[in-house]
């Protein structure tokens, strides 16, 4: 009697282990489906925020905003700012190695802009700067009004 017991509790364990898992195993199998969300509105906005000199760092933004572009659910309906201030400014500077790389971006639509409380705090004045560049009165002040309009902020 204890054997058969025995034999029950096991058999009984295992059918339950077993239903535990079947739920798991199709979570698997619909998350190997997904293919990410769908982009269903006319236009998309996004603002990055490059508040650092960090090579990597500005390398990586770059990159993003590049991905963004051409992320095939996107195609003619984002549109894209970069804003720079703190240590960001670094990269506006004539004498940056990034000036190909801003050029590039702005070609693609890309609006590059630089927030003048920095190049104040710096003792900077614009004519260091690439003469392509756009300009704000404050950085984070750019965040606010494009994120209360709708625009997601990205910080790489």
């Amino acid at each position: 009697m204890r054997y058969l017991l025995l034999i029950t509790s096991i058999l009984l364990f295992s059918l339950s282990v077993q239903a535990q898992q079947q739920p798991n195993g199709n979570k698997l199998l619909e998350n190997v489906k997904f293919t990410g969300a769908k982009a269903l509105q006319k236009n998309y906005k996004a603002i990055y925020q490059l508040d650092s000199n960090n090579p990597d760092i500005v390398k990586k933004a770059f990159r993003n905003i590049n991905n963004l572009l051409n992320d095939p659910r996107l195609k003619g309906k984002v549109e894209v700012e970069l804003i720079t201030f703190s240590g960001g400014t670094e990269v506006m500077l004539k004498n940056s190695a990034y000036q190909e790389d801003l050029k590039k971006l702005i070609e693609k639509g890309v609006i590059v802009a630089q927030c003048t409380n920095s190049l104040q705090e710096r003792g900077l004045e614009k004519h260091q700067l690439y003469d392509f560049i756009g300009y704000v009165p404050s950085g984070n002040g750019e965040l606010v009004i494009r994120g209360s309009e709708g625009w997601v902020i990205v910080k790489p």
